[in-house]
């Protein structure tokens, strides 16, 4: 999408802090982060939001997730736990309408 800011983060054509790539999956840390972990995990493929991934395209939400367990692991989360968010549409709170998922973690978050 030629006007998405995470296209353009995926494209290099943006900076990011990038923690993991693969040919499908990549993932960031947030510029804003809530927490001393604070990661962006996102698709390469463009979908707007969660809505719009076709069903025999839905595998992708599988692999997100195990990209996203395997760095709580790395960034030291996984056993004193951390939050994962997903924002979907604009009255889900929805700012960048590329499909993307929050890892939150390194301290005590809020129920």
């Amino acid at each position: 999408m030629k006007n998405c800011l995470f296209c353009k983060i995926i494209k290099g054509e943006i900076p990011s802090d990038k923690v993991y790539e693969d040919e499908i999956i990549y993932a960031f840390k947030d510029i804003n982060p809530k927490a001393p972990v604070h990661l962006l995990i996102i698709p390469k493929k463009h979908y707007p939001t969660l809505n719009d991934i076709p069903d025999d395209e839905m595998g992708i939400i599988a692999d997100i997730h195990n990209v996203m367990k395997k760095l709580a692991v790395e960034f030291g989360v996984a056993e004193s736990g951390y939050r994962v968010l997903a924002n979907i549409n604009k009255e889900g709170g929805q700012v960048v309408f590329h499909v993307h998922y929050h890892l939150i973690g390194g301290r005590q978050l809020r129920a």
